[in-house]
Order: structure tokens, then sequence, then C-alpha cells
């Protein structure tokens, strides 16, 4: 595949949208390149909800973040929340539509938890034709993040690294790599993150994501409740150095602060982006 990122577009430096910031959002229009949404908060929902995101699809690209597609599960996909997906996409002209590598349940039950995958060929297999199937319902490319793990299997046979690259590459399909995540999963089993970022296909990434994260000392928790490490940081660096037209979005989904601490936060991003190399 040619370096465009699926044909995708650079949308720059962008944050979630989220309720208590509705007020400031259409009051003040605040200088950010996208939004991303949490693909649920909006499905079979009116209301003012609606009215702000129609509101902010007048002014600024949006981008669509799931946390129920469950790609790596056994269980059917559920062609009622594809349905939803991809009309909610196409009402607010969604630039593209992500979704995580993991699984959240299995049976009809749901952790309502990000659930690591083993890493293995038979469950490689499984993922690539989950992905293309759900492509050929959205109509569009399917991205994919890299989640946060605090444990594995003992069954996986390759590297996490080594199992996104293939399955981008098998199912035709984006991803979005989430820095933050890299480095804690990296603290909790134990691997260089730079080996993990070298070893990502760089034409196959289409956004970064930013957050904080909690170090509970046995282990790191992402947390999204803070600003973003200074470990985080240098990892970013190193990260745009490779992708240096990849959007970028910070995340902040406890303990939220007001809009212009997340655009101070953001802008640390653009001067470490603006820095690399």
């Amino acid at each position: 595949m040619a370096a465009d990122r699926l044909g995708l577009p650079y949308l720059g430096f962008g944050v979630g949208l989220r309720s208590c910031h509705y007020a400031h959002v259409l009051a003040r229009r605040p200088p950010v390149g996208f939004f991303e949404i949490i693909s649920e908060d909006f499905l079979r929902r009116g209301g003012f909800a609606r009215h702000v995101l129609a509101e902010v699809c007048e002014t600024y690209p949006v981008v669509m973040h799931g946390v129920s597609l469950s790609i790596g599960s056994t269980d059917r996909l559920d062609l009622d929340y594809l349905r939803q997906l991809r009309e909610l996409a196409d009402a607010v002209g969604a630039v593209w539509v992500s979704d995580h590598v993991c699984w959240t349940g299995v049976l009809g039950l749901n952790t309502h938890d990000l659930l690591p995958l083993p890493l293995t060929e038979e469950a490689l297999r499984h993922v690539v034709g989950r992905i293309r199937a759900v492509q050929d319902i959205l109509q569009r490319p399917l991205v994919l993040e890299n989640p946060s793990t605090y444990l594995g299997f003992a069954s996986s046979a390759m590297p996490e690294w080594e199992f996104l690259a293939r399955m981008a590459a098998d199912a035709d399909c984006g991803l979005l790599l989430d820095v933050n995540n890299v480095y804690v999963s990296a603290r909790n089993h134990g691997f260089d993150p730079r080996e993990y970022l070298r070893a990502i296909p760089p034409e196959r990434v289409v956004e970064l994501h930013l957050a904080g994260h909690a170090d509970r000392g046995a282990y790191v928790a992402d947390t999204h409740d803070r600003p973003v490490a200074d470990e985080v940081w240098e990892l970013y660096r190193f990260a745009t150095s490779r992708l240096p037209e990849v959007s970028t979005l910070l995340e902040w989904d406890e303990e939220i602060p007001p809009f212009d601490d997340l655009l101070a936060e953001l802008e640390k991003a653009r001067q470490v982006h603006s820095h690399a190399g």
C-alpha cells in the first residue's frame, strides 16, 4: 500500500468531545483541529447531545472512537450495532471510525473492559476475517487501536507489534497508535517501547493517542485522568519522528479539567511534534 494512510487526511491536533465542555465548545469554537467522539455516546440518541454534535460537525472534522466492537470475540458480529455505527458515521460525516484490538465479552456477556487477545496465528486469522466483514458493512476503512494490557496469554506466539502489523496488512485496515498504551504495556510486560514503535508500519497509522496514566509501582494503569507523563512525551517525540503527518488526539476521560487546560496540554503536543526528528 502507498504511504497515504488509506487515503485518510491529516487533521492536526484534536481532543475528545465531552459533555462537560459542550457549552464552552459551542460558545468559544476553540482552536482544535478535530474532535473525537465516543461512538456509543451518540448511538440512537437525540436531544441536546445530538444538537451539539451537529453544531460541532459544521465547524470541525469529527472522528468516531468505539469501545463495543469486540473485534476479537468469538461471538457473532453484532449487525444491529454495526448498522447503527454506519448510520451515525454517515450522519456526522465521520472522517474515520475506530475501535480497539480486543474482546469485551463472550456468550452474550459484556465485561465492559478491553480484554487482551492471545497473540497466535489462529487469533490473527480470526480477527482479520472479522475486520474485513466490518469494513464491508461500514463501507469505510476501520482503524484499530492497541489497548493497554496488564496480562498476557501463555499461548501467545508473537509480540503485539508483529500481530498488529500483520493484521493491518492482511485486513487492509488502519491503526490507531496509542503512545500512552505502548508505554503502559511496556512497563507492565517488560519490553522496549521503541522496539514496538519501530515495528509498526508507518503507512498504516492514521491517528495517535496521548493520555495520562497512574504508576502503581507494581504496574501502570491507563487512567486518562491526568496530564501526559514526561516518559510518554519522550516516546511521542520518538513516534512522531517516524510519523510526521499523523493526527494526534489528547484523551482525558476522568477528572476532566477545564477546556483551556486541555488546550494547554494540546499545545505541548504541538511543540513536541514540531521538534521531533
